[in-house]
């Protein structure tokens, strides 16, 4: 009898030892209460509180965790009404707070999230709405947050999944897209044509310069080939001038025949020209050759008379046997 009950109370002791270790899982954190009111936070491990004075109150997930904001309609700044849907990231710093100080700590971050996301989109324009999406989940972030840290809670992100606008306002949107499109590519058709003309334009400008320059430099090139066939006519027609001074008519026929000359052969080389017909007498340019003759002749006669040559010397046959 005696050993029976001590084997009775063993088990009751190991029992209450039993019922007063708490082991708390990592990323999770405990609240005891002593009778009813907050005393500590068992945290990960073993943790030994005993047992009918310490009881375990709240099991509160220290992890991030989301929660998913369900789709809704809001009606923007310019009465255009549009369904939103979204996602919010959370994380309990505070287990204490977060199990005393709210009742529902999901479903508050939950309402608290969707009144502050219609507030938000109620402020803005349908553009705004559709091209600011980062700043709509900033501003939700930091009035969430705001709110919540009383909680023991850390808003980390607010994200906005969709934003669907009707049915008539998106084809609305993609006719403007459209025409937005279109006025870009003429825009760019009209300026690439007006480069292109622009360009057009300044090289016949650039080939019309150049080739006045080229025909001042050839009319310069021409004017000074004039001066100077003109320098050497006056110096020709000079000289002349004082050979017939001097009694010398033989310069007058050289000068004519010289002319004579020049003007036959340009008749001569015109590419036109297959039959060529003298205006004058061939004899008369043979009569002034021959005053050339005379020139010629008395120039000659001026010089010393040079030495005959010496006749030359016979070659004579040599033989094979000479050599």
């Amino acid at each position: 009898m005696e050993l029976t009950a001590g084997v009775l109370v063993l088990a009751l002791v190991l029992l209450y030892l039993f019922t007063s270790i708490k082991i708390v899982r990592q990323g999770y954190q405990y609240t005891i209460e002593h009778f009813g009111r907050f005393t500590t936070t068992a945290r990960p491990g073993f943790n030994f509180y005993p047992a009918f004075f310490y009881r375990v109150g709240r099991r509160i997930n220290m992890m991030e965790q989301v929660i998913d904001i369900p789709g809704q309609e809001i009606i923007t700044k310019d009465n255009a009404m549009v369904a939103v849907d979204g996602v919010v990231f959370f994380q309990v710093l505070d287990a204490a707070k977060a199990a005393y100080e709210v009742s529902e700590l999901y479903v508050a971050i939950l309402q608290l999230t969707t009144t502050n996301l219609r507030t938000v989109m109620g402020s803005m324009d349908l553009d705004e709405t559709l091209s600011k999406r980062d700043e709509i989940n900033a501003r939700l972030l930091s009035v969430v947050d705001h709110a919540t840290t009383a909680w023991g809670v850390k808003i980390t992100r607010v994200e906005v999944k969709d934003i669907r606008p009707p049915a008539d306002i998106v084809n609305a949107m993609g006719r403007q897209m459209k025409a937005e499109r279109e006025k870009r590519a003429n825009i760019l058709e009209a300026e690439g044509s007006r480069a292109s003309e622009i360009l057009r334009a300044e090289g016949q400008k650039q080939s019309k310069i150049l080739e006045a320059e080229g025909r001042r430099e050839a009319a310069f090139r021409d004017s000074e080939a004039r001066e100077r066939a003109a320098e050497a006519e006056a110096t020709a027609t000079r000289v002349v001038s004082v050979a017939i001074e001097q009694g010398s008519p033989q310069a007058i026929n050289y000068f004519i025949a010289q002319k004579y000359v020049e003007a036959v052969g340009k008749f001569a080389t015109s590419p036109n020209a297959k039959t060529i017909l003298f205006p004058v007498e061939a004899t008369q340019l043979i009569g002034t050759l021959g005053g050339i003759g005379e020139i010629a002749r008395e120039a000659l006669a001026d010089r010393p008379a040079a030495s005959p040559a010496a006749p030359a010397r016979p070659r004579v046959p040599v033989t094979r046997g000479e050599q």
